[in-house]
């Protein structure tokens, strides 16, 4: 037949049924076959019969039915073992479910409403297609036709253009899997029927359920459960069942979470929705799904959404935000997560990952309480920041880690107040973006340990005069360093002129003048080896400084790295590298593997024996006494303060036998004098002091202390012995 090419062509009923009934001389007795399934499109598209099916069985019939794209969680384990969420994160929020999760209302209102025939068909109900065909060709409303095998075929097509990364390819992608064409359906059509014949219904109608969007980025049954009705798939009423089987029909047109829109809001009752909604009932009565009973009583039922908002990205995880921060970070670094950084993120928000955190919700939690009652979010004049770190003893597990500032990654939040920052100022610039701080005299406890290690005693004393002709320095990485020309001069934080410390008076009291004595006597690079044997490192990632100002603090260190070393410390000299992730299991249930701490010796056992001596003394009778005093219950602890020039920051960092624990007041930017600066909780300058004991009382209590092994002041080690 010559086409009008100045009119389009209407197809008539009989035309349609005409090309059905060539096709059908072709098909055999044993059921629906091919050429009974493309009829429809061969009337839609004018192709010849032949060709079409020809076409048709040329086409790939395989679509597995693969993992989808979920949302993955990062959960804080309470000491009675259940779980806390901290945060979400996601590109599409799902949670796959199996069907015996899924309210058999919500499996009959999508069979009734989509696809009667869904247990009666081969992939393509004919009848549906037929009707759509003639519907539409013989001039009326344009109708899908697609069974829901169909419409699941054309979600995974979606699906595999989501997880492109090129924006290019992933456009290109979408047009081909939902253009209106017939190529397009015959493609659908032959993919329909090779699932129906490798999968059970079942399962068909359980992966349509989970891949099926529900407007914005929820997607699946059960996260329609969770965010519209604040339920669970298996929970859901008729009524509700039956609203959220509405939406997948048109998300945008029948979502229920603008309660502002004029067609579709809170002073209509949600008319949209409700409309088709009653649609579904009536076939869901219609096809004997449900009762009269159930039936007149959810017509008349309102449409009464209960919005809730999913916990999404760090934000949500409170105190703990920081922590969480850190997790994503390690999930982003570790080769074990995918090739590249961006490739771990995406694996991570669409991986459907469970990931148990090492952190001591107790331990946090008393950390978070001493933070906001002694250290303000912000203060006239100064940037102040607070800090605490733990760290599990022998494990490398961070149990805390806590700031006085609110978490936000969104500049438009930061910019609202100084409260807020996305910088974690526990951890190194890598993980979370701080340069780290200068620790003062807590650093002194390398020094310290190098000075055992190379066989000199407590009580040996050294030239301890503060002078500004100090000489020259032993440094065998270096070479020879002098600082006379320069005028040095340290002096001690009260202003101490002993000339004659020995190495454990210099250590109780933190005397500056007495360590620059002992380093004197040393060798600077072997500081600097001692420091890094015990995982010191810059925090902008710099190499460490090995000057002689360095052994008084003026590296910028991580607190983190800071209570890794003094769990080194606590741990007869085996230091073990910070780890964040106890497990992390996928959405399937198999366990994946995570990051391992890795504990190496870092000095001979015989040095930590003499540094705890030196650093229990501190805790009863030195400048830490007034954390110890504070702590209870106790156990033997040991500790080193830290105060920075001009009292810029201060430190308290101290042990156990079980938790070592880190907590600094520091300047963020600029310098401000922390003894002239009284907060409503006492002076800015002792703020440590009242938040160290506050963490380590609970630490105590939890985990318990034994003995320090320890040296007497007297013993020598022999030099060089054991491992740095």
């Amino acid at each position: 037949m010559m086409r009008n090419s100045g009119f389009a062509e209407r197809r008539t009923v009989s035309g349609v049924f005409g090309g059905l009934l060539g096709l059908l001389a072709m098909s055999s007795a044993g059921g629906l076959l091919v050429a009974v399934a493309v009829t429809p499109v061969v009337a839609l598209s004018s192709i010849a019969a032949t060709d079409t099916i020809n076409v048709f069985e040329n086409l790939p019939e395989y679509l597995s039915i693969d993992r989808l794209s979920q949302k993955s969680n990062i959960y804080a384990t309470r000491s009675d073992g259940t779980t806390a969420l901290l945060a979400s994160f996601y590109d599409q929020n799902r949670i796959e479910v199996g069907l015996d999760a899924i309210s058999p209302y919500v499996k009959d209102a999508a069979i009734a409403s989509e696809d009667p025939r869904f247990f009666e068909h081969g992939g393509v109900d004919f009848q549906g297609t037929v009707r759509a065909a003639v519907s539409t060709f013989a001039g009326g409303a344009t109708q899908g036709g697609s069974s829901i095998t169909q419409q699941y075929v054309k979600n995974v097509l979606v699906q595999k253009c989501e997880v492109l990364s090129d924006v290019a390819a992933q456009h290109t992608c979408y047009l081909a899997a939902t253009e209106t064409s017939p190529d397009r359906k015959l493609k659908e059509m032959r993919l329909a029927i090779g699932i129906e014949k490798k999968y059970s219904k079942n399962d068909i109608l359980r992966q349509y359920l989970n891949i099926a969007g529900f407007g914005g980025t929820v997607y699946g049954i059960e996260a329609a459960a969770n965010y519209y009705f604040h339920t669970t798939a298996a929970n859901l009423t008729l009524p509700q069942a039956a609203s959220l089987v509405a939406i997948v029909n048109n998300p945008v047109k029948f979502q229920l979470d603008d309660p502002q829109s004029e067609t579709n809001g809170a002073a209509n009752g949600y008319q949209a929705n409700r409309t088709r909604r009653d649609y579904i009932l009536r076939d869901m009565l219609a096809y004997r799904k449900i009762t009269r009973a159930e039936f007149d009583a959810a017509i008349v039922a309102p449409v009464e959404p209960s919005i809730a908002e999913p916990s999404t990205g760090c934000q949500t995880a409170a105190g703990s935000a920081f922590f969480c921060d850190y997790v994503t970070h390690v999930l982003r670094n570790d080769p074990s997560f995918g090739a590249d950084e961006a490739a771990r993120l995406v694996n991570f928000r669409r991986g459907g990952y469970n990931v148990y955190t090492t952190i001591d919700l107790d331990l946090q939690n008393a950390a978070e309480t001493a933070i906001r009652a002694n250290v303000p979010t912000t203060y006239p004049g100064w940037d102040v920041g607070s800090v605490i770190s733990s760290v599990q003893v022998g494990t490398g597990r961070v149990l805390v880690m806590a700031q006085n500032k609110d978490y936000s990654q969104d500049p438009v939040v930061q910019a609202t107040g100084a409260n807020f920052t996305g910088i974690n100022y526990n951890t190194d610039y890598v993980d979370g973006g701080s340069s780290g701080f200068q620790p003062g005299s807590t650093y002194k406890v390398f020094t310290l340990a190098e000075w055992l290690r190379e066989g000199h005693s407590l009580n040996e004393r050294v030239d301890s005069r503060r002078k500004a002709n100090w000489g020259t320095f032993k440094d065998s990485c270096l070479g020879p360093q002098n600082y006379d020309r320069d005028k040095w001069n340290p002096k001690n934080d009260a202003n101490e002129s002993g000339a004659n410390y020995s190495a454990l008076e210099a250590t109780i009291g933190s005397i500056n003048t007495g360590y620059i004595g002992m380093a004197k006597k040393l060798d600077l690079c072997g500081i600097r080896q001692t420091a890094e044997a015990f995982g010191m490192h810059r925090a902008d990632g710099d190499p460490l400084l090995q000057n002689a100002a360095s052994v008084i603090g003026t590296n910028e260190i991580a607190p983190l790295s800071m209570a890794v070393a003094f769990a080194g410390i606590a741990n007869k000299g085996v230091t073990c590298t910070p780890v964040v992730i106890d497990r992390i299991v996928a959405a399937d249930g198999t366990e994946l593997p995570v990051p391992k701490s890795q504990c190496t010796q870092s000095v001979d056992p015989a040095v930590t024996a003499g540094m705890a001596y030196a650093m229990r003394l501190v805790m009863t009778g030195g400048t830490a006494q007034a954390s110890y005093r504070a702590t209870s219950p106790r156990v033997p602890m040991i500790g080193k303060t830290g105060t920075t020039d001009g009292n810029k920051d201060t430190w308290m960092s101290g042990a156990s036998t079980k938790v070592a624990t880190v907590v600094a007041v520091v300047s963020l930017t600029g310098e401000t004098n922390q003894r002239a600066v009284n907060f409503d909780s006492g002076q800015a300058a002792t703020a440590r002091h009242r938040m160290w004991p506050a963490v380590m009382s609970v630490a105590n209590a939890k985990y318990g202390g034994d003995a320090f092994a320890e040296a007497p002041p007297s013993a020598v080690i022999k030099a060089g012995t054991g491992p740095r």
